[in-house]
């Protein structure tokens, strides 16, 4: 059959990792690529081997071979990219999040539902292997009741003052920072694990350098810096750090931080169940195992291993046990999902699917919101979803 034709708006760090993905699915053709200006995106078309280049996305949402966008750019265009593509009837996969505000993703979910495109949103770490059978053994009791849900998600990359990246601005990524960009990360990956509603947060933000120096120069995300290099003081208003406690709707007590200054950990997305049998404990920087623990006899160390996984999580590991899936792995199997329904012609008002998508995206902005608004007025606030 006809490959699915794909065009990708936004050439940065995260652009080529969905390219990438896509390439492997092998019924997936990535034709075109945007980016802010037509030259810098003919050279980023070159070097990734994209046959068309556009300096304006809305040219590439006019080409009627186009069936699929990736929005993959800054978060304060997604709504207005994401909206746009919508409306030229294309089937759209957003990065996170999907908007800066809840009632942005609102809107969003709205106009996806009324067009009848297929909608996604990049929350990959649901896709590990290792998660899949973890959410098989919750589902079947496996650890009893989860009374309790703990966890964090640390980097380094911007642990110094001469860090900087347009995330910083709220003006480009938001009013959050950290846990707009990885605290949704980890929500989204609870929900999905322990088919748990967050219902109410109370949040504590704090800024580690409310000063930092900008080079003069544009450069890439985690991109390094060299010696000879013109900074300029910028005053920043977004969070490196936050803590949250949760209350979910079923009763169960919860709490998560967040860190882009933590250093040593580069991608630490990792989380604790306790459950009234067992506890469970994962890790993103060694996705291949789960740690189990008892109280009456030794723990145990689950390896990735398809002989292994329940039945319902076997699809989604591809190799023998000892040859590790990992974060691109994840991300290609986000996309296998997302574009499955493309080529079978299957429509997201049936059965719940096997990826994210705008409500998964709606419910994150939605607890976003009500983290700020706590750390704001230091109480207590109800996460709110908005109906659609």
């Amino acid at each position: 059959m006809e490959k699915i034709k794909v065009g990708v708006i936004g050439a940065g760090f995260i652009g080529p990792a969905h390219i990438e993905a896509c390439r492997r699915l092998g019924f997936v053709e990535v034709v075109a690529v945007s980016g802010s200006d037509q030259s810098s995106t003919d050279k980023k078309a070159k070097e990734l081997g994209v046959p068309l280049a556009y300096g304006d996305y809305r040219d590439m949402l006019k080409n009627p071979d186009i069936q699929a966008i990736h929005n993959c750019t800054p978060n304060h265009l997604h709504y207005q990219i994401t909206k746009e593509a919508i409306e030229a009837g294309k089937h759209v996969l957003s990065e996170k999040p999907l908007a800066i505000s809840s009632r942005e993703s609102a809107e969003l979910l709205r106009l996806a539902k009324e067009k009848g495109i297929v909608h996604g949103i990049n929350f990959n770490y649901r896709q590990f292997p290792i998660i899949q059978q973890l959410a098989s053994m919750v589902r079947d009791g496996d650890l009893g009741k989860v009374n309790l849900v703990h966890g964090s998600y640390l980097q380094d990359w911007l642990l110094y003052e001469t860090d900087y990246n347009w995330r910083m601005s709220s003006d480009i990524g938001g009013r959050s920072r950290a846990i707009a960009d990885i605290g949704s990360h980890w929500c989204d990956l609870i929900k999905y694990v322990t088919g748990k509603k967050i219902d109410a947060v109370f949040a504590d933000f704090s800024t580690v350098h409310p000063v930092r120096k900008k080079p003069k120069q544009a450069s890439e995300t985690y991109q390094k810096h060299g010696n000879n290099v013109e900074y300029e003081n910028v005053a920043i208003d977004t969070e490196d750090y936050a803590t949250v406690l949760l209350r979910f709707t079923d009763g169960t007590k919860g709490a998560f931080s967040v860190s882009q200054v933590s250093a040593g950990r580069k991608n630490r997305l990792s989380f604790e169940l306790n459950g009234t049998e067992k506890s469970t404990f994962w890790n993103q920087e060694e996705a291949e195992k789960l740690w189990i623990g008892y109280r009456d006899k030794a723990n145990e160390v689950l390896m990735a291993d398809p002989a292994l996984f329940a039945a319902d999580a076997r699809s989604s590991i591809h190799h023998p046990g000892g040859h590790n899936e990992g974060w691109p792995d994840a991300v290609k199997n986000m996309m296998q999902h997302f574009y499955a329904y493309i080529r079978d012609g299957k429509h997201l008002s049936g059965e719940e699917p096997p990826f994210a998508t705008f409500l998964d995206g709606h419910i994150s902005m939605s607890t976003t919101d009500a983290i700020l608004q706590s750390h704001e007025t230091e109480k207590w606030v109800k996460v709110e979803i908005l109906e659609v």
